[in-house]
């Protein structure tokens, strides 16, 4: 079983306009609602490839609510700790004749300290089951920054593989606690590391510097050039073919989601980054976030490829 943490949760929903005017009243064609939050994502894609999810996060008001509505109808359990604060929407504005979109993202609901605590003690009991945990995005207002650390001490304690992708300070402070896998992209290597990085070469290196403070296995995102994987069975090339893009909001997510679901079946970590791969390629295939065809997943594991360097 795969759980999955979202701090952040949010109602997402996908407008699709023909063409976004100024100043003007614009008729929306198609309306998308998804449970979001980059966890929440993880969790529909990793439920998609046939795996047992719990999801764990706050909720809060008639949009949270809405938010575990709508996991339950996607077969995915919830077990959210209740706040007070109403749940944020994220509005993501598709143009239909130009692909482009405009995203509007509220700030989290305010959390209590009472509330994380609850939270944590939810946490601490739900790992117990999980083959594979992983943490993903921002968190709301009211959570330290050392939140996620301690999250992965936990599941570090109980001996449960975490994966963490995050960014900037939480990303700093996370690492800290040696989570099993990141997936950083090269913007936020940098970040990490304090320096540019110019090279595929500079890439391997930063990974193996990370691996140095002790994070297992690092996987670089390299957007459309695929990524980099350095971990305990070597270093990895991850190359994707060139496909007609849809929707790239997800991949990141989906891509965290194959890496779970591939460390739960105990894959090796070669085939592992093939399904994490391939399902990130295919959610960019479909129009909404956090999803993908499995004729497009299968044709795609045929594709992507992955070589030892």
């Amino acid at each position: 079983m795969i759980t999955t943490v979202t701090l952040n949760t949010s109602v997402d929903k996908l407008y699709l306009v023909d063409k976004l005017e100024d100043y003007t009243v614009m008729r929306v064609k198609e309306v998308h609602n998804t449970a979001g939050g980059k966890g929440l994502n993880v969790s529909r894609v990793a439920a998609l490839l046939g795996e047992q999810v719990t999801a764990l996060g706050f909720a809060g008001g008639y949009n949270g609510q809405y938010a575990e509505a709508l996991l339950k109808k996607d077969g995915i359990e919830s077990a959210f700790t209740t706040i007070q604060s109403e749940t944020r929407s994220c509005i993501n504005i598709r143009e239909t004749s130009t692909s482009k979109h405009t995203e509007l993202l509220e700030p989290g609901a305010m959390v209590t300290e009472t509330e994380a605590d609850q939270f944590l003690l939810e946490y601490q009991s739900r790992i117990q089951q999980a083959d594979v945990i992983t943490i993903s995005g921002s968190v709301p207002q009211g959570i330290p920054i050392d939140f996620y650390a301690k999250l992965i001490h936990c599941a570090k304690q109980k001996q449960k593989p975490v994966l963490l992708d995050t960014s900037g300070k939480l990303l700093m402070e996370g690492i800290k606690a040696k989570p099993t896998l990141i997936k950083p992209n090269t913007d936020e290597m940098m970040q990490l590391l304090g320096r540019t990085i110019h090279s595929e070469e500079d890439v391997v290196r930063a990974a193996l510097e990370l691996q140095e403070r002790g994070v297992e296995n690092i996987v670089i995102s390299l957007g459309k050039d695929g990524a980099v994987a350095v971990c305990k069975e070597g270093i990895f090339r991850c190359k994707t073919p060139d496909i007609p893009v849809i929707n790239t909001v997800g991949c990141g997510d989906s891509m965290i989601a194959g890496l779970a679901v591939g460390m739960s079946r105990h894959l090796s970590m070669q085939e592992t980054l093939r399904l994490a791969m391939a399902v990130s390629t295919a959610n960019a295939l479909t129009m909404q976030t956090g999803n993908f065809r499995k004729e497009d997943l299968e044709t795609l594991l045929t594709q992507v490829q992955v070589r030892k360097i």
